[in-house]
């Protein structure tokens, strides 16, 4: 007789489908600690042992890290976004950032006759928090308000396959982007966005794309 896989109870699949949502809709941002095995049995009205399946699957499929005597953090967005994840976690910075190029160039030149009104009120919301967190002196908060902003220009090309591959990539990037922000945020290193925005507000297809190719090539060639 062949051996079939025992079936995950129904109930396990509602509740992964529950966590996974708290994950994809940002509500668990990566590198966030998520509530306690104990918090969630009382959250979601559930057995300890149908959490702990749930949890044990997000972490087998790339989503969450449990990690003893400190909690369970998530790692990535979606299970794509964590096999990206373990897939370059060791690549070149160089190559990374070559590979930022090429689909942060392409998708400026789309943005910048695709996008809409809504589209640039995104952008200039998340350019203003990106100033603010930098004033601030919070790295975190920049990388986070930066990588959202690279996101938001791609998305502006409303091309569902390109944001969806650079949305996979988007813990990636922003691991090596985070490794590139100096902690004390000097001044010499800010780098100007002003310039990729109003080059899509106006249409201009061929500055947005340099803009964009340019800005992605600007790292460190090594990671100490």
């Amino acid at each position: 007789m062949a051996l079939t896989s025992p079936r995950r109870s129904a109930l396990a699949d509602q509740v992964i489908a529950q966590l996974r949502n708290q994950i994809t809709s940002g509500e668990w941002p990566v590198g966030s600690r998520i509530p306690t095995e104990p918090e969630l049995v009382e959250q979601l009205g559930v057995a300890r042992n149908t959490v702990r399946e749930a949890v044990r699957a997000l972490a087998h499929n790339g989503l969450l890290d449990i990690r003893q005597g400190s909690g369970t953090y998530v790692v990535a967005t979606s299970e794509l976004a964590g096999v990206m994840q373990r897939r370059f976690a060791t690549a070149d910075a160089r190559h990374v950032a070559e590979l930022r190029s090429v689909l942060e160039s392409s998708a400026a030149r789309l943005a910048a006759g695709r996008r809409t009104d809504r589209d640039l009120k995104q952008m200039d919301a998340l350019m203003a928090r990106r100033e603010e967190s930098w004033a601030a002196g919070d790295a975190e908060a920049f990388v986070a308000a930066d990588a959202t902003l690279h996101l938001a220009i791609v998305a502006a090309a409303h091309n569902d396959v390109l944001t969806g591959i650079y949305a996979d990539l988007g813990d990636v990037l922003r691991d090596y982007l985070r490794g590139d922000v100096d902690p004390e945020l000097r001044p010499e290193n800010l780098m100007d966005h002003g310039r990729l925005v109003e080059a899509i507000r106006e249409g201009d297809a061929r500055t947005a794309a340099e803009e964009a190719g340019g800005h992605a090539l600007h790292c460190p060639p090594e990671r100490g």
